[in-house]
């Protein structure tokens, strides 16, 4: 990968259709046949939590190749504190993209954009192998636990990284996905109708 041969900046209106092509593309057949992430974040754009100032897409030659987002969600900490910090995603990158290091390029400007904000941790459900890369750790070592994950489930999606080293240090408690991330299928289905067709696969791997 050329270092010079991409660009990041923030999300315009105009770009709205392409990235949720982007994001489809990315995610379609991978966790689930089909995917709903497209519609995901066309649907958080409009959330109060969502971060504008850290919506960003990479481009290449004119093209949008990924995107990454946030939202701004809560600890509740164990002493009765309600703990804001950040989740992130969808992160995608074009299919004929992944895999040349993009997707960490990308992780990693995003990461930095959040913590000159002054944003103090990002708590988001992903794979270790990959994000481990960018300094993200099993959210249990931070004492956060999942919400609704019964005690001794497996937590290994649940992933933690500090932006202000130590914020969380004396935070023990239960993160909350933001509620704008559940979307019903038959609102999916309906909005996808007006992509491209495309084959859903039940596949290896799949998680959903």
């Amino acid at each position: 990968m050329n270092t010079n041969d991409y660009t990041i900046r923030l999300e315009k209106t105009e770009d709205h259709a392409a990235v949720e092509n982007l994001v489809r593309e990315s995610f379609w057949n991978v966790y689930r046949p089909g995917c709903s992430e497209h519609y995901v974040i066309h649907v958080l754009r409009d959330d109060p939590a969502f971060v504008k100032e850290l919506d960003f897409v990479m481009e290449q030659n004119g093209r949008l190749i990924g995107q990454n987002m946030f939202m701004r969600t809560v600890i509740n900490a164990d002493d009765g504190r309600i703990v804001p910090v950040l989740t992130m995603g969808p992160i995608g990158i074009i299919p004929d993209r992944k895999r040349q290091g993009y997707g960490k390029k990308l992780l990693d400007y995003s990461l930095e954009k959040a913590a000159a904000l002054g944003f103090g941790a990002v708590l988001f459900e992903g794979n270790i192998d990959f994000y481990g890369k960018s300094g993200f750790d099993y959210a249990r070592s931070f004492g956060i636990r999942y919400h609704d994950l019964p005690e001794g489930a497996d937590d290994s999606f649940f992933l933690c990284k500090e932006l202000i080293p130590g914020f969380l240090s004396d935070v023990t408690g239960v993160y909350q996905t933001p509620q704008g991330y559940y979307v019903e299928d038959a609102d999916v289905e309906a909005f996808d109708r007006a992509f491209p067709p495309k084959e859903k696969l039940r596949l290896p791997g799949q998680i959903f």
